[in-house]
């Protein structure tokens, strides 16, 4: 794990709130037609080799993303020989970068009557593939007079709206009813999927305004709510799949990338099984875990917002163990925890994340993982970005009493999870207690 909690430049740019309504059309859903990026690629448009300060946005967007960012190189990636290894074991008969199955994720795979004569497929994940097919708004998104929500209108994707990025990024970086990383695909090769919204946000080489100074229409970025907003959006998305029996199922089998992977990945000598969980009653020993890394974040979150809310999680997470175990219907179980998961998405819509709330949500993980809640690998992995999210907005907040003491504490966790295969669950409990110290109590 790499620890990127209180370096590197700070995030900046409108975060607005989603009003309620249907989610926005997806980029790879729309009808519209995409344009390539080489019609932003211009040095006057968003090709300029150095940030336009006198602009309201940098305008070397596009150097950024072909120098710096990975999706750039998403398509690329198809034709290594891991990926020719992993679709000759899938018998996916053709090449991975011929393939749907990849292209989805690895490309801005819009159908061919969406392509402009400009758009080249190999240009991996592009502009359009986030902020939506251009065919509508490019040529007047930049008009004097121009607004944002004339261009929300006409087809850009509202990236500034948590939920809105949560659902884009988690497209890929999580899973929904369209895309899917499947148990099949990381048998053949593909990579364990990883993702939580603010410490891959914080990552991702900036292309937009990150100071205020240099910049003075950048506004700060509210990092707890993008995480929070996150984790809500991941639970729902995953209860979406989870409770759709023609998406999940991979033969006689469930989806078992929904399931927790080190419950059945390890030694047979090392046994796992605790008679009481998160949720209550774990399912009985040979039954599965769900992989429960979001939803375990979801219930410290839901207790902040509000204790009945709080509540409600925590019923909702017992009734799906229960239907994993077969002792109720889990559509129903899934259904209901979803409905939980929207309930909280948005209610943290108008929620005010203070330096108490920060403090209390910190204490309450750091608690939960004393308690012994954070056991397997993908959900320690998830507290721990969770915890360096969170005391992260808290030291930009100026609201962090002691940052070099929360680094190191934060650097000394990662050590833990440097891998799955060498992950124990003792030693990161031990650990994590050290960031209650770092966090200023009430």
């Amino acid at each position: 794990m790499k620890v990127v909690i209180l370096a590197g430049a700070i995030f900046g740019s409108a975060v607005l709130l989603a009003a309620s309504g249907p989610a926005p059309t997806m980029p790879h859903r729309s009808a519209e037609r995409s344009e390539g990026t080489a019609s932003c690629a211009s040095t006057v448009c968003h090709g300029s080799l150095t940030p336009w300060k006198e602009s309201s946005v940098l305008q070397n967007e596009y150097v950024t993303w072909t120098r710096q960012d990975k999706h750039a190189q998403a398509y690329s990636v198809l034709r290594n020989d891991v990926s020719k290894q992993i679709a000759k074991k899938l018998r996916l008969g053709k090449a991975a970068w011929e393939s749907s199955l990849c292209l989805d994720c690895h490309a801005h795979n819009v159908p061919a009557a969406r392509r402009s004569e400009r758009f080249v497929l190999s240009d991996g994940v592009t502009c359009e593939s986030c902020h939506g097919p251009a065919g509508k708004w490019l040529s007047a998104h930049d008009d004097v007079g121009r607004t944002h929500e004339q261009n929300l209108a006409d087809g850009v994707y509202p990236l500034d709206d948590p939920a809105a990025r949560a659902r884009l990024c988690l497209g890929c970086h999580g899973g929904n009813a369209d895309r899917f990383v499947t148990h099949r695909m990381m048998s053949a090769g593909h990579p364990r999927i990883s993702f939580e919204l603010q410490t891959f946000s914080m990552i991702q080489p900036a292309h937009f305004a990150t100071s205020q100074a240099e910049h003075p229409q950048a506004k700060p970025w509210n990092g707890a709510r993008i995480w929070a907003v996150g984790q809500a959006v991941a639970v729902a998305e995953q209860m979406s799949v989870l409770g759709n029996f023609l998406r999940n199922r991979d033969g006689v089998f469930p989806e078992l990338a929904l399931f927790d992977c080190n419950a059945c990945h390890h030694e047979m000598s090392d046994k796992r099984w605790k008679p009481q969980g998160a949720f209550g009653e774990t399912p009985p020993p040979g039954v599965v875990r769900l992989n429960e890394s979001n939803l375990l974040l979801l219930r410290v979150i839901a207790r902040q917002v509000d204790a009945d809310l709080g509540t409600r999680v925590m019923e909702a997470g017992a009734a799906l163990q229960a239907a994993n175990a077969g002792d109720g219907d889990l559509p129903v179980a899934a259904k209901k925890m979803k409905d939980a998961a929207d309930e909280v998405e948005r209610r943290l819509r108008s929620f005010t994340f203070s330096e108490e709330v920060m403090a209390g949500l910190a204490r309450a993980i750091v608690d939960d993982g004393a308690a012994g809640h954070f056991l397997d690998y993908a959900s320690a992995e998830q507290a721990f970005m969770s915890l360096g999210s969170i005391v992260d907005f808290m030291n930009r907040s100026g609201f962090l009493a002691d940052p070099a003491g929360a680094n190191a504490a934060l650097a000394d966790l990662a050590e833990t999870l440097k891998s799955d295969e060498s992950f124990r669950a003792k030693e990161f409990q031990s650990k994590l207690g050290s960031l209650r110290k770092v966090v200023r109590e009430k």
